[in-house]
């Protein structure tokens, strides 16, 4: 796999944790990266449990932040674009791979469909796997929200979370 491509990523990233941190050394090992960050009004749409999720313009400083360090030390350039359909900018024609996760490697799928539809090339899909918290689950967002971990997967049974048990059902 050649090292100079056009890379796109997309999520909600809220927080970002130690998953996204290897998706995101991934993308940036491959080239210069896009990354699409769901609207408000997208970001509610795409997650599995219900839960609150901060602000777009929260979220895109903070993912900043984060992208600033990758983009340094790998000499590549990044760009922030709001995603307002869960397909994203991967269709768009200038894209040459895809980096995912394990669980959003079907979206990829679908998204190549799309691009032929298109008459674009299909994307290489980059499956990054899960990074692990200390209890050998998979760190997620959902689980840093509900103050169960921290954003490196560390165990945090005394922290309340952002969201009470009692909120999700």
């Amino acid at each position: 796999m050649r090292l100079d491509m056009n890379v796109a990523l997309g999520g909600t990233f809220d927080p970002v944790h130690d998953g996204h941190r290897k998706l995101f050394a991934r993308a940036f090992e491959l080239g210069d990266v896009t990354i699409g960050l769901t609207s408000d009004e997208l970001a509610p749409r795409t997650r599995h449990k219900d839960r609150p999720i901060r602000s777009y313009a929260v979220r895109r400083d903070e993912l900043a932040g984060e992208l600033e360090t990758f983009a340094a030390d790998y000499d590549r350039d990044y760009e922030i674009r709001k995603l307002t359909e869960p397909t994203g900018i991967a269709t768009e024609s200038q894209f040459d791979v895809l980096v995912v996760s394990p669980e959003t490697k079907t979206g990829g799928k679908r998204i190549n469909e799309i691009r032929r539809e298109k008459g674009h090339s299909l994307l290489e899909l980059e499956v990054v796997p899960h990074v692990l918290a200390e209890d050998g689950e998979i760190i997620s967002s959902t689980r840093i929200v509900r103050g169960e971990i921290d954003e490196h997967g560390n165990l945090t049974p005394e922290h309340d979370g952002w969201v009470q048990e009692a909120d999700l059902e």
